[in-house]
């Protein structure tokens, strides 16, 4: 069984009332070899952290449809059993019920107690669900509270800028964020989203830990100048969407998207859509080849090419029940050779987005 670090038990005061998960045996993989310090923290994480955006539900703007709460419950607690140390959450994810939910599976798990990272700076009109962004002080103060209170926590691990936005905030934003720090009611502070004039305007005013940005082989943009940056100021790179929003596990088809509820956002993406669709499921084709010769899927291999990158310091991997986490656990260990790299640099290359 692992055993949790001091760093992690030091201002966590639930864990006496957790139980064990009802789903699955106890029983933990160990990826304390695999950890990496998160940019100038303490914080070790495994090469993978467990995402939660989906299981915020349906009903809301970035919505994936319908979630079954106690299918979310299951995957957060199977990811803790095989190794993963991390959970990344947001306010607005479900609006509110994605941090609510990651409480509840915390509330019954009596293992190490992992991360939790969570996000501010999107926020909702509680009767109409509209979402909005701010970055003013006093609304800061106000989602801190409310993600402590949902979280069911004294502090949180890694607190996270979610977007840039209103742009002529970002400093308000982030000397808030370093009273928070301050004031011992965040461990760390980090952005998700911005660029690189961005993270210089901010840096004065405090040390950045970690950068969010989305990263896939779908999605290069952040290579050629953002990675390099964040690796020579010592800044923690966790990236979201390595899968591409469920597009490359291998579970994806034209048929599946077409059937995709209303309020899936991923049915306005170009990525879901036309010649980029069609293309995109070849990708996948040459995914699942390459986990072929190792007993892993497409999406482990995906995650896998993003973990590559020697600035990547850990990904964002979603799931909506306990068996899509055991279709992706490989990846935190899994490494790909520098021909199949090639490989798959030469699809890209003849077949551009």
């Amino acid at each position: 069984m692992a055993t949790a670090r001091p760093s992690q038990l030091v201002h966590r005061k639930l864990g006496s009332r957790f139980s064990a998960s009802a789903s699955y045996p106890y029983m933990t993989t160990d990826l304390s070899t695999t950890t990496r310090p998160l940019g100038n923290s303490d914080l070790k994480i495994t090469p993978i952290g467990f995402g939660a955006w989906a299981i915020g539900g349906g009903d809301w703007e970035y919505a994936w449809g319908a979630q079954d709460d106690a299918d979310s419950i299951a995957a957060i607690h199977r990811a803790l059993e095989l190794g993963i140390n991390w959970i990344d959450t947001a306010a607005v994810y479900g609006l509110g019920h994605s941090e609510e939910v990651v409480a509840r599976a915390l509330a019954s798990w009596s293992g190490p107690r992992p991360y939790v990272f969570t996000k501010c700076s999107m926020r909702w009109n509680v009767q109409e669900r509209k979402i909005y962004r701010s970055l003013k002080a006093a609304s800061l103060r106000e989602e801190l509270e409310q993600s402590l209170r949902r979280l069911k926590v004294d502090v949180i691990d890694l607190y996270q800028i979610h977007w840039p936005e209103p742009a002529d905030e970002i400093e308000e934003g982030w000397q808030t964020l370093m009273r928070f720090k301050e004031e011992g009611k965040i461990r760390y502070a980090g952005v998700s989203n911005f660029d690189i004039p961005q993270m210089a305007r901010i840096r004065k005013f405090g040390e950045i830990t970690s950068l969010q940005p989305p990263y896939s082989l779908l999605r290069r943009d952040t290579e050629t100048d953002l990675l390099p940056y964040c690796q020579r100021q010592d800044i923690g790179v966790i990236v979201y969407s390595p899968m591409a929003s469920g597009l490359l596990t291998g579970k994806m088809s034209a048929e599946r998207v077409a059937k995709m509820p209303a309020d899936d956002f991923r049915k306005k993406s170009a990525n879901f859509n036309g010649a980029k669709l069609e293309r995109n499921l070849k990708l996948v084709e040459v995914l699942r080849e390459i986990g072929k010769q190792h007993e892993k899927s497409p999406g482990e291999v995906a995650i896998a090419w993003t973990l590559r990158e020697e600035a990547v310091t850990g990904a964002i991997v979603g799931a909506r029940n306990a068996s899509q986490v055991d279709g992706i656990i490989g990846a935190a260990t899994f490494r790909l050779s520098k021909q199949e790299i090639a490989n798959l640099e030469d699809f890209l290359k003849q077949n551009p987005a």
